[in-house]
């Protein structure tokens, strides 16, 4: 391997301090400005690092600092546990260079040549889906040329004063552009009160995307497990589509983890997946013991149900996209089961950071 030289101290560029990071397994390597973190500057530099929240929670973009220093001035490492730091991991969205590094990070080339762009769509359609999940069919404002995005990943709707709601898209792209989001509605979220109580059709909305790296990775023939939480079946959605479409001959597990029968909203789409495939089968899941009589239904936590299926995981590929809780757990239960960290590629759902102020406010009689 290529000796790296690495300095502590900065090199001088456009009158900014600026550190190098090498990636140990392609040999690239790009500058981090001086605030910059590893995620931003990789971007910049047009290479695909893996990522989902952005805010150091869902542990997404876990990689293995194997010289240099960096450290966390925005957030706290919160994904990485006392293992994964005594191991010298570091979250890339969070990690901001102290001196230069020399990383072993996964590369998702397969997203490096799509540009992420703005553009406004038009509310094509609007349907329930659930008692509390809208869905949304948008489509680019006529001679805009539609966005471009990989199965699995997702986009930002952009709000005033420079908010923004990340949103799975449910689809793969489609020659009319036509984009589908399921939009829960959380108490205490303005943006998704809106949209399930005064977004009509003809409305526009200002996106951003394609964002995110959980996307279908074709250059394997192991089994596949898909695990869902909630509305994190959008992005599995898409993906299982995607390979349905390949006319893939891989084995495929579907797990749809909710509280109640009403929470798995397309749980007779995927049931005629599993009806007319022979390789893909579908495992419905639901916590509340009271909901889980009906048949066909499990009881139980979803990883659990994937772990007791599947009690050694090294010999397959995993997909899994919900709430950080589910899979922060899942995460670490599917690696002791002998899944190899660059066979797990998932996504996490968590609230913006202004939504969960106004929640936690509203809980304690705030108001913000």
């Amino acid at each position: 391997m290529r000796k790296v030289a690495l300095s502590t101290e900065c090199h001088r560029g456009d009158n900014a301090c600026v550190f190098t990071v090498t990636l140990k397994s392609s040999g690239r390597h790009f500058d981090v400005a001086a605030g910059e973190t590893v995620l931003e500057a990789a971007q910049r530099a047009g290479i695909a690092l893996p990522y989902s929240c952005r805010a150091g929670v869902c542990g997404s973009c876990k990689a293995t600092l194997l010289a240099g220093r960096c450290v966390y001035p925005r957030n706290p490492p919160t994904a990485l546990d006392a293992h994964e730091r005594a191991h010298h991991a570091v979250l890339l969205c969070q990690a901001v260079p102290a001196s230069d590094l020399l990383l072993e990070a996964r590369e998702v080339t397969s997203v490096e040549d799509i540009a992420r762009r703005q553009l406004r769509v038009r509310v094509a359609d609007k349907w329930t889906l659930a008692p509390d999940v809208t869905g949304l069919r948008l489509l680019p404002d006529e001679g805009v040329p539609r966005l471009r995005w990989l199965p699995g990943q997702y986009l930002d709707v952009l709000l005033e004063e420079g908010r923004r709601r990340p949103f799975s898209i449910a689809n793969g792209p489609q020659a009319d552009g036509a984009i589908e989001l399921h939009v829960r509605h959380v108490a205490g979220g303005g943006f998704t009160s809106w949209v399930a109580d005064r977004l009509q059709v003809g409305d526009t909305l200002r996106i951003e995307g394609p964002l995110g790296t959980l996307v279908a990775r074709e250059d394997s023939e192991r089994p596949m497990v898909f695990m869902a939480g909630g509305t994190g079946f959008a992005p599995v959605k898409a993906i299982v589509e995607h390979f349905i479409e390949l006319g893939t001959r891989r084995e495929m597990d579907v797990y749809w983890g909710a509280r109640n029968a009403a929470d798995l909203y397309l749980r007779e789409e995927v049931e005629g997946w599993a009806a007319r495939l022979p390789n893909l089968r579908f495992h419905p899941v639901l916590s509340e013991p009271d909901q889980a009589q009906c048949p066909g239904l499990r009881e139980g936590l979803v990883h659990e149900a994937v772990l007791a299926d599947h009690p050694d995981l090294s010999g397959h590929d995993v997909y899994m996209s919900g709430p950080p809780a589910m899979v922060d757990a899942a995460r670490h239960r599917f690696t002791d089961a002998g899944l190899p960290d660059d066979r797990l590629y998932y996504d996490s759902f968590d609230y913006a950071p202004d939504v969960l102020a106004q929640i936690m406010a509203g809980r304690a009689g705030l108001h913000p």
